[in-house]
């Protein structure tokens, strides 16, 4: 199990503006060494395919924007775009391998990774991209796709998830600056729940249930795995968790039909004013923007159950050992990690940046939404990078859907949970 470290994950952007002060009078033979490549491989004209999931309405038309841009530059070359969505890419990267014709890149969840590299379909990173290109990741989102010292992946999204909340119904109340414990969220959403609306929001279905479990399991001092990568998410912390959320549902302090609900729904509920409580990421800020911009809303930490913890997560970009033009792949993904691309794209998504130029442009530096997120991000916890752990997380949705829906006790659902993981996590 990777584990993640506070201090590693720990990012202050105004020393990284200093610091890329300093390096200004590197600055032409940085620029030129980027554009050289990721390493020094001839470039080489090819056709390349790149498969992305989508985020929003405007990853489509960036990606599709970049790869003609980069066409443009690169006569000869040629990008084939597929954008698909996130509950269909696992699956399709399947079908492709299992057809023996993968994409060249592939957009990831770098809680993937971890298989993919266990079966040998991963190009590392360090064989393709130098030095140069890779300094100007920030570390913490770099070492992300690391897998025993040795990165398998770049991060093209990164955020940490955060508690937003309704600021009229928390007012209301007595919880003005919302809520900082799992206290907190039940006598809130009490009091929620009698004005007509809902309390706290939890997830039930698709990818990243099994992460609204976490929340609460990490801040009362449980841990996913054990030190030797077997299921401990059954402990009786676990079970605690997995209690609270139960309980919690059945005072209908939540949305109703939680094991029906993905990450979307609760988004839609909390725009239209109807949920008082949903813990997210950074995007849902540009959601709101465009499609509730008169609603109040504030963003505090994920609640105390004894630790202060948050969730890292990052989306990845990942190359295939069997791409046949892995030098026109090279340099679409110089293109890609260019500052005009990766502002447009961090923009447009709302995703905090990747890397230190973009990180340091004053679009972040400034923006007050995100540096709320900033302050998150020493106390996060980040996915293990181990092979079965896809498996795992579907063993644990599967428990919590039985246990939202009254099918099963806590214990029992975890404890049988817990077993179908062993039998998953870290085979060859």
């Amino acid at each position: 199990m990777i584990a993640a470290d506070p201090d590693v994950y720990s990012i202050n952007f105004q020393s990284l503006h200093k610091e890329l002060n300093m390096k200004k009078r590197n600055t032409t033979l940085l620029a030129s060494a980027i554009l050289l490549g990721l390493s020094s491989l001839t470039a080489q004209a090819g056709n390349i395919r790149i498969a992305m999931s989508s985020y929003s309405d405007n990853t489509r038309p960036w990606l599709e924007a970049l790869a003609r841009d980069y066409e443009k530059a690169n006569p000869g070359d040629k990008v084939k775009v597929e954008v698909g969505s996130w509950e269909n890419m696992q699956q399709k990267l399947q079908a492709e391998i299992a057809s023996n014709n993968p994409p060249d890149l592939a957009h990831v969840a770098t809680r993937w990774v971890g298989d993919f590299v266990n079966d040998g379909l991963v190009e590392p990173v360090d064989n393709y991209a130098n030095a140069v290109f890779k300094d100007q990741f920030i570390p913490a989102f770099l070492k992300a796709g690391n897998i025993n010292g040795k990165p398998y992946a770049l991060p093209i999204a990164a955020s940490v998830r955060a508690m937003f909340y309704n600021k009229d119904m928390l007012s209301k109340a007595g919880f003005p600056n919302g809520p900082k414990t799992w206290d907190d969220v039940i006598a809130a959403a009490k009091k929620i729940k009698a004005t007509g609306a809902y309390g706290y929001g939890i997830q039930g279905k698709d990818l990243d249930t099994d992460t609204y479990f976490y929340y609460a399991l990490w801040s009362m001092g449980g841990d996913v795995l054990d030190a030797g990568n077997k299921a401990a998410f059954n402990s009786p912390t676990g079970v605690k968790a997995a209690t609270l959320y139960k309980s919690m549902i059945d005072q209908g302090l939540t949305e109703p039909g939680v094991a029906g609900n993905t990450r979307y729904d609760l988004h839609n509920l909390f725009k239209q004013g109807r949920l008082g409580m949903v813990i997210s990421l950074p995007p849902l800020a540009k959601e709101i923007a465009k499609d509730a911009p008169q609603l109040k809303y504030g963003i505090t930490g994920v609640p105390n159950g004894g630790k202060d913890i948050t969730f890292g997560v990052t989306d990845s970009i990942m190359m295939f050992k069997t791409s046949k033009n892995k030098e026109t792949a090279q340099k679409f993904l110089n293109f890609m990690f260019s500052k005009t691309a990766r502002l447009k794209f961090d923009q447009g998504e709302g995703f905090m940046p990747v890397t230190r130029e973009v990180a340091n442009d004053p679009v972040f530096k400034d923006d007050p939404v995100l540096s709320e997120f900033v302050t998150l991000l020493p106390n996060a916890r980040f996915a293990p990078l181990v092979a079965g752990w896809e498996d795992s997380a579907q063993a644990v949705t599967n428990a919590l859907q039985a246990i939202y829906q009254g099918k099963a006790e806590p214990k029992a659902a975890l404890d049988k949970a817990a077993a179908e993981a062993n039998t998953k996590l870290n085979k060859k």
